[in-house]
């Protein structure tokens, strides 16, 4: 009796096993591969790294990873109940009961898709969190890329102001000039040298928020980055605003939280039918010490219903999901209006910006630099004062500082349009 019994259980167990393998959606997200931070003299060593060892989106990535398992749990059937009863009265009788409840038709679907859609937008709040890195580390390695050049055009100058120096103090010992021009000189070395100090003074706060970006050790050094000279990259607006609503990851996101919102409401409305329970009765029995004539197995399907009574609380669930569905709706508007707004600001500057390189390249740094030549042949014979010739010096180091300001600014200005479409822009051209 006991080994039949012990054959039936040992049957269940292994339809349990089988039923309990549960095939989930295969993992969409790659770890970055670790990149060592060894060395760091462009863009792409920063960026790499960032994206290898920002705590910030190593979350929001594992955040990423737990929507997907919940896939997994969404499309599984709830446990199996399995039962045992063993009764010893006029018969030795013992039973064994497997039941398994299954969602009433479409509940299951609307589960899995909405935990599908939550897990893309999820997916979308990743590449959110990194397109909004990158925009960071880009900002912060075009300014440590402008403190480092506008300190080689500074000390370059001062280094100039110290000759000038030298030269009026010359003269002024030879009596060919009055001493108001070696004041005229210390003066304005004082102020390339105040330049110098500021540009240290704001270096240090740049290569912080790198290292901190990087998920560097604060005592570990930065060096001055590298990059070539770079043209302006031209953008057309119309291609920008299509760019940002197709690709646009906070729109995107939102587009997909929605569509699990809709499938939530689908879902609550399968709450007014009952879920369906299928279960299988194993039973035989004996009566002590009587013959094979006074025992018996049997097999029976058993067939259950629960019973969705609670109306209100169904109706309550479903209106919660309309409104949830339609507040997303809401956040979408309202984000995509907020988005095109900061595009156009953002593509107005970085126009502005084209066009103020174009000046500073083709213009202003070029003729001052005549100018600055010319003021010095004058001077050397006698022609012009050397008022005139500090401020072809003063002049030339200002545009050029400008010039690397306003190169800055457009990088800066097309990381920000890069990360609002959620593209390369470089390669969309």
């Amino acid at each position: 009796m006991r080994t039949g019994v012990s054959k039936i259980l040992a049957a269940v167990l292994v339809v349990l096993a089988q039923c309990a393998v549960v095939t989930g959606e295969p993992n969409n997200g790659a770890v970055p591969a670790i990149v060592e931070p060894n060395r760091f003299l462009s863009l792409d060593d920063y960026t790499s790294c960032a994206e290898a060892h920002n705590a910030a989106l190593k979350s929001s990535y594992q955040q990423w990873v737990a929507a997907t398992e919940e896939v997994v749990q969404a499309r599984a059937l709830p446990d199996p109940q399995l039962t045992f009863v063993q009764e010893a009265d006029v018969y030795e009788r013992q039973m064994v009961i497997l039941t398994q409840m299954f969602p009433w038709f479409g509940k299951m679907n609307a589960r899995a898709d909405s935990a599908v859609k939550n897990a893309e937008a999820a997916k979308q709040k990743y590449q959110a969190a990194r397109l909004l890195l990158l925009k960071e580390v880009k900002n912060d390695f075009y300014e440590y890329l402008y403190l480092a050049r506008a300190t080689v055009i500074a000390g370059t100058n001062l280094e100039l102001l110290k000759r000038f120096e030298e030269i009026t103090r010359s003269k002024y010992i030879a009596a060919e000039t009055g001493h108001p021009d070696v004041i005229r000189a210390q003066v304005e070395r004082a102020r390339i040298e105040n330049v110098l100090r500021g540009l240290e003074q704001m270096r240090e706060p740049t290569v912080s928020r790198l290292k901190a970006a990087l998920n560097l050790p604060a005592e570990m050094n930065l060096p001055a980055p590298q990059q070539k000279d770079f043209e302006p990259t031209s953008l057309d607006y119309e291609l920008l605003v299509n760019l940002l609503r197709q690709k646009n990851p906070e729109l995107v996101g939102l587009g997909f939280e929605a569509m699990a919102a809709e499938s939530k409401v689908k879902r609550a409305e399968k709450n007014f039918y009952p879920d369906i329970g299928i279960g299988l009765q194993f039973e035989q029995a004996k009566r002590p010490g009587g013959n094979t004539q006074d025992s018996y197995r049997d097999t029976m399907l058993m067939l259950s219903l629960n019973l969705p009574l609670w109306q209100d609380s169904y109706r309550g669930e479903q209106r919660r999901a309309v409104a949830e569905a339609t507040s997303i709706g809401q956040q979408r508007i309202e984000a995509e209006n907020n988005i095109l707004t900061k595009a156009s600001q953002a593509y107005y500057e970085y126009n502005d910006s084209v066009r103020r390189i174009g000046l500073y390249r083709e213009t202003l740094i070029p003729k001052a630099e005549e100018q600055l030549r010319s003021s010095q042949a004058a001077y050397r014979e006698g022609n012009a004062d050397f008022n005139t010739l500090l401020d072809g010096q003063r002049t030339l180091m200002d545009y050029r500082l400008a010039y690397q300001r306003v190169l800055a600014d457009n990088r800066q200005k097309l990381a920000e349009l890069e990360m609002l479409a959620g593209t390369d822009l470089n390669k969309q051209q």
